[in-house]
């Protein structure tokens, strides 16, 4: 007889423990303490969703009267009645604009996003592709967030990185640009946040 799967690492276990898909809510919840960006009422867009670890921590912090809509590649299986899911491309703009006007919920308030690439195993692929990620999710929010409302996007660390931060600080849309590390994020983890706040 199989032994059952028991989680390997503190942020699994807990995770197990209290109900979560991943250990990445903690990641989530630890961003959202620092920088105050859930609250009451939101409307969120949760893009790279699955398995819907985020989405369950968004939709107790929004509770009845907001509205949260995931979006991945893969299926997310039901999260709550607060919540909605797109299985989508979230780098294909005429499907994500589909899918919002299906929603109607016009501009939104947050912004968020843990996708990360299909990894390749080499280094320097994978960061590229991170940034690639990391620029649909930007344009994203660019389009849906209401000024002054907030992004908060995973990207790896990496020879592009820091091109990127020069291109969201010249473009004229964000300011307020910060990036930090989450105590969650694996030990070796090249992966950080930026948190940002749309200008116009």
């Amino acid at each position: 007889m199989p032994k059952p799967y028991v989680p390997n690492d503190h942020w699994s276990r807990r995770a197990a423990e209290e109900g979560y898909r991943a250990r990445s809510v903690y990641k989530l919840q630890e961003l959202d303490e620092r920088f105050k960006l859930l609250q009451p009422g939101m409307t969120v867009l949760d893009l790279g969703a699955a398995p819907g670890s985020w989405l369950q921590y968004v939709s107790q912090q929004i509770g009845e009267a907001g509205k949260a809509i995931g979006f991945d590649l893969q299926a997310i299986h039901e999260v709550a009645p607060n919540v909605s899911v797109h299985r989508l491309d979230i780098t294909d703009a005429v499907a994500m604009e589909r899918a919002l006007d299906e929603e109607e919920v016009g501009f939104v308030d947050l912004v968020l996003s843990d996708a990360a690439p299909n990894t390749s195993g080499v280094r320097d692929v994978d960061q590229w592709r991170s940034v690639e990620l990391a620029q649909a999710v930007l344009a994203v929010a660019a389009r849906f967030l209401k000024k002054d409302g907030r992004c908060a996007l995973k990207v790896f660390r990496g020879g592009d990185f820091d091109e990127l931060v020069r291109d969201i600080k010249t473009r004229g849309v964000w300011r307020d640009v910060r990036i930090t590390k989450v105590q969650a994020s694996r030990d070796r983890s090249r992966e950080v946040y930026l948190v940002l706040t749309k200008r116009v």
